[in-house]
Parts: C-alpha cells; structure tokens; sequence
C-alpha cells in the first residue's frame, strides 16, 4: 500500500465558499481506481505551523498513485488548490 499524504496552506485571500469547494472536490475523487481510502479535513488546531487543508489517500500499489496522479479527474482539482495555495506539501511512502 502507499499512502500519499498532502497539506494544503491557502492564500490568505482565499475566502472560506472556495476553501469549502476544494475540500468537496478532493472528496470526490475517492472513487478513483486504485484508492482505497480517501480522507480530507480542515485543520482543527490552527498552530502557526499548521496548514488548512489535509488530504490522506491510501491506494493499492506505486502503479495506483501513478494513475491518481494523472487521472484526468484529479489533474483539474490539483491545479485549482494550486491556484488557491500559498504553499502545498505532500509525502509518499510505503504502509
């Protein structure tokens, strides 16, 4: 399994209908070949280190996130949070 971790720190202009939008879209792409979990938050602590937004995928194998990566359903999604980030950080590792 791979986990694919990303964390989300939006422009401070980025009001709260279009933060809500992303959430809702990154959910959506739960059904996804591959995905076998697909979890999204907002951050409930709200430390100067935190970030908004975290997204957790588990999918099946390297090959899966390859195919999540560049599935033509989450490319528009991962370039609209582009648009609305400051900064975005992600993390892959085997589980």
């Amino acid at each position: 399994m791979i986990v694919h971790l990303v964390c989300f720190k939006y422009k401070p202009d980025a009001d709260q209908q279009s933060r809500a939008t992303h959430r809702d879209r990154l959910r959506a792409l739960a059904d996804i070949d591959g995905v076998i979990d697909l979890r999204v938050g907002e951050d409930i602590v709200r430390s100067e280190r935190s970030y908004d937004t975290g997204l957790m995928v588990i999918l099946k194998d390297r090959a899966a996130l390859s195919g999540y990566r560049d599935h033509p359903r989450h490319v528009p999604v991962a370039q609209f949070g582009v648009g609305l980030c400051a900064s975005i950080v992600a993390a892959d590792f085997e589980a």
